[in-house]
């Protein structure tokens, strides 16, 4: 009976992982696809960002979640995320 419920468990995180991984690949896409049609359209950036570059820059990464929370309304793990991204463009 034990084996039963491992072997179901098993085959349950192995489909669960495929799936993540799936999503994974497809959010890649989407962020490609996102960039092409940003550059296309000539979108400009959150006047914000250069403000928050700027903190970066001068190594106050507190500061610059900080800002990008206050002024984007984010959570403290989006706006964290958001100052991530900011580093590696």
């Amino acid at each position: 009976m034990e084996l039963l419920v491992l072997t179901i468990l098993l085959v349950l995180v192995l489909y669960l992982m495929v799936k993540i991984d799936r999503l994974g690949g497809r959010i890649k896409s989407l962020n490609y696809t996102l960039d092409l049609v940003k550059k296309k359209l000539e979108v400009q950036e959150l006047p914000v960002n250069d403000e928050i570059r700027k903190l970066l820059e001068d190594r106050k990464d507190v500061q610059a979640v900080k800002v990008a929370r206050e002024t984007l309304g984010l959570s403290l793990v989006e706006g964290r995320e958001y100052v991530e991204s900011l580093k590696h463009l």
